[in-house]
């Protein structure tokens, strides 16, 4: 029996309250009222967008400093067989439940983004793994948004 793939959303839907962007999913609003009514294909194709906006803003975001460390926190996580950038993305996500830093699974912050004065202040090193998450989040949400203005938006 083939599952069935899982719609992106991740019910915190502001499209109810008239953005054309979701902020939690990220799809369009339109893609979001006609989800259901969507083939596989079109589905597929959504869900690779959203793949590789996310997996663009991790590659400049995050590095992997320790291989070794890496290998085995995905093991340990049993996140290995997903494909590398969506494991340690879902790492990410792990080591916040943890509360626990980057370093610990061989992973590291390329470079400082453009964030508050006080963080600007500690550094790469302090942004800790919930706020680099939050600033995913923002950053995929904004270039999901640019895509919508660029290429359905009609002017006013």
């Amino acid at each position: 029996m083939q599952l069935k793939k899982r719609t992106p959303c991740v019910g915190i839907c502001s499209t109810t309250y008239g953005d054309l962007v979701c902020r939690g999913c990220k799809r369009f609003a339109h893609e979001i009222v006609q989800w259901n009514g969507y083939d596989e294909a079109q589905q597929d194709a959504v869900r690779g967008r959203l793949q590789q906006v996310r997996h663009d803003v991790l590659g400049l975001l995050v590095r992997c400093d320790n291989e070794g460390l890496l290998r085995q926190a995905l093991i340990d996580t049993g996140l290995q067989d997903l494909p590398a950038l969506d494991a340690q993305y879902e790492l990410m996500r792990f080591m916040v439940r943890r509360d626990q830093p980057l370093a610990r699974v061989g992973l590291a912050i390329t470079a400082e983004p453009s964030v508050d004065a006080q963080s600007a202040e500690r550094g790469a090193e302090g942004l800790d793994t919930l706020r680099l998450l939050q600033l995913i989040d923002t950053e995929c949400f904004e270039r999901a948004k640019a895509h919508y203005e660029r290429n359905f938006k009609v002017p006013a």
